[in-house]
């Protein structure tokens, strides 16, 4: 079930495209395979400084920013894209002129990869998931390595798993379009929603790279699907792998639990020989990840949650109908060219206020305007305070952005570490 497939770095000149954390591990993977790395990232020196401290023989790989030049990247035997590098990049379209092959960074990890993977994708809740699937395999004694999307870059753990059982890893829809031979045992695609129109041309160009998690599977692997969207049901009957629907009707008969991620991770878990016991009581214990429905504190009465995570209506969907009582909303950012339409009903009925930051505040404000009280705010900061004053006893204020961060802050996480640290200070 692991990987069969090397390859020979040694004296390769290996072009990494975007100096972010997954380019960051892919060069340090070259490295230590003999290779040559560089790195080209179009922006500033002082957008990717600290990513670069964290090269590990930095005077070893060369490093261009500011603009991507065609001499360096045609000069490499192989590129290898960072997630946020897509297709239809320039360095791409040089690379292809070129013969050049073209790699993403789970693709490259992956040939270094000698164990099982669990993959896991879909458009809200799997970082949740993968957390819980390695939480339970955990419990059960196995030996787990856990990364991808969900905070540490694969090429950054697959050169040091001599002592893991399996990886169980966290993949976008933007690493799923440079695969070219990944191929997980068991791959969890948990749901489809609209998400990342930004990057990808529309709602079919996205399916398209979802469903490429399944592309080299066999009948010895396992597909997990959402039995309860039927596109789901179309795409089963032209897989190759053994196909689960994990929120299947026998299962929810038990009454073991109704928790769509409870679900896929116990699919998972019984795939892999896990007692379900083991399962329910990681349920029981969870706690919840970071940035994602996270309580940061009370204060006056107040409950404030840091739900930094979600960046699409769909996510923020999933967080209003998680509270019981009166919610404050701050929400706001990068716009991913999104409909925030469909929210309106819930908006109306769960949110008392809502204070709207970033570049997408005017777009949400005509959204909701009509049926909730929008304060536009020039800053996360002014938005924390005004919606503390704007609650009641009891209310949770919700900070849900339905937005990319990358107008404010460098990623999710920063955004909601500020979000904390805000209403700390308070």
């Amino acid at each position: 079930m692991g990987n069969i497939i090397r390859m020979n770095l040694t004296n390769k000149t290996v072009t990494i495209i975007g100096a972010r954390r997954s380019g960051i591990a892919a060069a340090n993977l070259v490295c230590r395979q003999g290779g040559v790395a560089k790195i080209s990232d179009n922006g500033s020196y002082d957008s990717i400084r600290k990513d670069l401290e964290k090269l590990h023989s930095p005077e070893k790989v060369k490093v261009e920013w500011g603009a991507h030049h065609r001499e360096f990247i045609e000069a490499s035997d192989l590129i290898v894209l960072s997630p946020g590098v897509p297709l239809r990049a320039l360095p791409v379209e040089w690379a292809k002129v070129k013969g050049i092959p073209v790699l993403g960074e789970i693709e490259l990890a992956w040939r270094f990869c000698p164990l099982p993977v669990v993959a896991v994708t879909g458009s809200n809740g799997k970082t949740t998931v993968v957390t819980l699937i390695a939480q339970i395999l955990q419990k059960a004694g196995h030996r787990v390595s856990l990364c991808g999307n969900v905070g540490t870059a694969f090429s950054g753990h697959v050169l040091d798993i001599q002592d893991k059982d399996v990886v169980v890893l966290e993949v976008s829809s933007f690493q799923l379009e440079s695969i070219v031979d990944f191929r997980p045992h068991v791959a969890v695609f948990l749901n489809f929603s609209e998400n990342h129109l930004d990057r990808h041309r529309d709602l079919n160009e996205y399916w398209d790279a979802k469903t490429r998690i399944f592309l080299n599977q066999n009948p010895e692997d396992y597909a997990l699907l959402n039995g309860e969207d039927p596109r789901m049901h179309w795409l089963a009957e032209r897989l190759k792998a053994k196909v689960v629907f994990y929120n299947s009707p026998d299962i929810l008969a038990k009454g073991l639990t109704q928790n769509p991620n409870h679900l896929a991770a116990l699919a998972v878990a019984k795939i892999l020989g896990v007692e379900e016991k083991t399962a329910l009581s990681v349920f029981k214990e969870f706690k919840g990840v970071e940035h994602r429905l996270e309580w940061v504190r009370s204060l006056q009465g107040v409950h404030f949650i840091n739900d930094s995570k979600a960046t699409t209506a769909e996510a923020c969907r999933w967080a209003l109908q998680s509270f019981d009582h009166s919610v404050v909303m701050i929400c706001g950012g990068r716009d991913k060219n999104i409909d925030f339409s469909p929210l309106r009903d819930l908006v109306q009925a769960k949110v008392k206020k809502m204070l709207v930051i970033g570049e997408s505040r005017e777009k949400i404000k005509r959204t909701f305007a009509d049926v909730v009280t929008v304060e536009e705010c020039d800053s996360l900061k002014k938005a924390v305070q005004g919606a503390l004053s704007s609650a009641s006893l009891g209310d949770y204020v919700v900070f849900s952005p339905m937005c990319a961060s990358f107008d404010m802050f460098a990623n999710f996480e920063e955004r909601g570490r500020v979000f904390k640290k805000i209403v700390e200070e308070l």
